[in-house]
């Protein structure tokens, strides 16, 4: 068995992590994910102001305080925390190395950075998890990568483990689920996590995979630590950010409907039966570039008549766009106020001006201006929750696919010596079963209106200009009623947001769940803050909020927490 571990879900999560994970119980490889597509963005203008970064600092600081630690428990170190500069990240812990005398074998992976667009800051390939063991098998404590898939922090020191080769689907594939249960740390032991109400959640500790030969592992977390791990949290983690069936990556494309999962004890949740197939002959990358200017006022409305004293600001402050208006302008009324409030803050709603444009000029001056200089002469009790300043730049992530042979994977290890990681040698074209069998319509039954979330669990989030919600329920009744319920159209109507956008349903049956993705809802991107919750982190609790008719039998038999 190999007990692979994780201390970080994103680039400024729990600092401490790393030492709770190495000193909470046994482990054998440390794991750390820091790259997401808003961090490539930030450590692209990293490096801009200076060559030698590029890479996750945190990570650095967590491995002063942990690696003499990690040396004397024997536990590897593998993080995808070298960003855009792996190597450079090497380099900085060798020297951090001989200053805190714990002597280590460092190795990084490289070939991720492809040549850039025009006008892009940074461009990569998600790589695959065949360097990682490379440099594994050569010794090395601590192994640092560029932009792999998250999984890949888990692919590769299991295929180094156990001596997978790329033949080795089915193997592959049970890592690869593995590793996107544990890459989002304590999002899989109770974090953001729908039933939240259930359990102690304010402190979870972060999960750890108990990976066999076979792949099959069970997801569990050091004894003693909070938080939880049962069917619905790993349900919940397996669902985001992903789409059909087939969750294609560099290494193998898994097929998520044949995932079993299993209570198999307290806080612990095998997962097995995974299939996999070859990769496809493409391999995704990232890019991210400057899209342009943007700026914000947020006008606090108060008490009586909100409507009308937000169409006067609205209509005051576009009359007065007259040295232009700038390209995109989004208004957006949060009707926060409620009637005879107790409190000021309680009888206030927020009006909320977003404004975006290729030039800086068009959002600076131009819309602050527009929006102080009304301070006298709008709506009674006009003011705003900070003074506009002079705009931000914004990013924009592009998904794009590039041909497996233009892309040099490269483990250096700890020597020097680098050896090329040659590419899969069996690919296949990636595309989605057909949908599986329902399971037979509900009988008629008293129903009563009530909200989603009553019977359902979910979870959102981002990939690119696209978000994705998984919905998912905790007994076959439920699985019934929601496999016919909540169909595309009955989506829109929920979500009106969603409109006019495309929206693909996939179902999950052995996890009881459906998988939406509703294509452009996040415009050009997280970086590019175009929507209110510009990761789609909260899209599925909205979902759930609303209402619709349930049967009764169904909601008698949840707990009043689910509410």
């Amino acid at each position: 068995m190999l007990r692979i571990g994780n201390a970080s879900g994103f680039y400024g999560d729990r600092f401490d992590a790393m030492r709770e994970m190495l000193t909470g119980g046994p482990l054998d490889v440390l794991t750390g994910d820091y790259l997401a597509e808003l961090t490539m963005l930030i450590l692209g203008r990293d490096r801009l102001k200076n060559p030698g970064l590029g890479y996750a600092r945190t990570f650095l600081r967590q491995l002063e305080e942990n690696l003499g630690e990690a040396k004397d428990r024997g536990v590897r170190i593998v993080t995808n925390a070298g960003g855009l500069n792996p190597a450079g990240l090497a380099a900085a812990i060798g020297e951090l190395s001989d200053k805190v005398g714990v002597p280590v074998r460092i190795a990084h992976v490289e070939g991720d950075a492809l040549p850039l667009p025009g006008g892009a800051l940074t461009a990569n390939a998600y790589l695959g998890g065949a360097g990682i063991a490379e440099c594994l098998r050569s010794g090395a404590d601590v192994v640092v990568t560029g932009r792999v898939t998250d999984a890949a922090l888990v692919t590769g020191p299991a295929a180094w483990h156990f001596g997978w080769g790329e033949e080795d689907l089915d193997q592959l594939a049970g890592a690869v689920v593995a590793g996107h249960v544990l890459e989002c740390g304590t999002q899989a032991t109770g974090g953001n996590y729908s039933f939240f109400g259930e359990h102690d959640v304010r402190r979870p500790g972060f999960p750890l995979a108990e990976i066999d030969a076979d792949g099959s592992c069970v997801i569990t977390k050091h004894a003693g630590t909070g938080g939880v791990v049962d069917l619905g949290t790993v349900t919940a983690q397996l669902l985001y950010e992903t789409a059909g069936a087939r969750y294609a990556g560099p290494d193998v494309t898994a097929r998520l409907d044949t995932v079993r999962l299993e209570q198999a004890g307290p806080d612990r949740v095998r997962i097995s039966g995974v299939r996999g197939e070859a990769p496809p002959p493409t391999l995704k990358a990232g890019v991210t570039r400057v899209g342009g200017w943007r700026n914000e006022v947020v006008f606090v409305l108060t008490g009586l008549d909100i409507e009308a004293k937000a169409e006067l600001v609205r209509t005051q402050v576009e009359e007065a766009f007259t040295a232009g208006r700038p390209a995109h302008v989004r208004w957006e009324l949060a009707r926060t106020d409620r009637a005879d409030a107790p409190t000021e803050e309680c009888a206030s709603a927020l009006l909320r001006l977003v404004v975006r444009d290729p030039d800086a000029e068009a959002v600076g001056r131009v819309v602050s201006g527009a929006a102080i200089e009304l301070a006298l002469g709008s709506y009674p009790g006009f003011h705003v929750t900070a003074p506009p300043g002079k705009g931000a730049p914004y990013g924009v992530f592009d998904a794009v696919f590039v041909d497996r042979a233009d892309v040099e994977h490269v483990a250096v290890l700890p020597g020097g010596e680098r050896v090329a990681v040659p590419s899969a040698a069996r690919t296949r074209p990636l595309e989605q079963p057909a949908g599986p069998d329902l399971p037979p319509p509900p009988s008629g039954a008293p129903v009563r209106r009530a909200a989603l979330g009553r019977v359902a669990g979910a979870r959102s989030g981002d990939k690119g200009g696209d978000a994705n919600v998984g919905v998912w329920t905790r007994s076959d009744e439920a699985w019934r009623w929601l496999a016919h319920t909540l169909t595309v159209r009955r989506f829109h109507e929920l979500l009106p947001e969603t409109a006019g956008l495309t929206v693909t349903r996939h179902v999950l049956p052995n996890l009881r769940a459906l998988n939406f993705v509703v294509e452009g809802l996040l415009g050009e991107g997280v970086a590019a803050q175009a929507r209110f919750d510009p990761q789609a982190k909260a899209l599925g609790e909205w979902l759930r909020s609303r209402e619709l008719d349930i049967p009764e039998a169904l909601l008698a038999g949840q707990k009043q927490v689910n509410r």
